[in-house]
């Protein structure tokens, strides 16, 4: 039996932007953080910061990028994928592990407001706005929507 599936839950580390590949697909690469924390044998609390790279395709890649912004948690489930390429300078061979996203969930927004924040950390009326939602103009088809 084979098994390939990474599950994470953590904060994006950089504004995301949607690209469109030749082909016409919608893309979106963005880094995602965990933090892991423990107790040394002394007894002193240790943390270490992993970054993961996230990859979306197409409508999934659409949402991502519509309604997630840097410093948002986000739960991720994907399989892992490793692509090389030769670098253009040096000639080297280079290789990079990437999450292709399958499936996501929405988590808090930056500075612990939504998805479970404190009534303290709720924003003043000037940081509340709602973001505009962008529509698609043409039909939408149930099998598109990616939750």
């Amino acid at each position: 039996m084979n098994v390939n599936k990474a599950i994470i839950v953590g904060r994006i580390t950089n504004d995301l932007e949607l690209k469109t590949t030749t082909t016409g697909r919608e893309v979106v690469s963005f880094g995602v953080a965990t933090n892991r924390t423990w107790k040394d044998q002394s007894g002193q609390k240790q943390e270490k910061t992993e970054y993961h790279n996230i990859v979306a395709w197409g409508a999934q890649a659409k949402t991502v990028a519509q309604y997630f912004v840097k410093g948002q948690e986000i739960y991720v489930e994907g399989r892992l994928e490793t692509r090389n390429w030769d670098d253009e300078g040096s000639g080297k061979k280079m290789y990079r592990t990437e999450i292709v996203l399958e499936r996501f969930e929405f988590g808090a927004k930056p500075g612990g407001y939504g998805g479970g924040g404190s009534a303290a950390a709720a924003p003043t009326p000037s940081e509340n706005k709602v973001p505009e939602i962008q529509y698609p103009t043409e039909e939408i088809n149930p099998d598109d929507i990616p939750f």
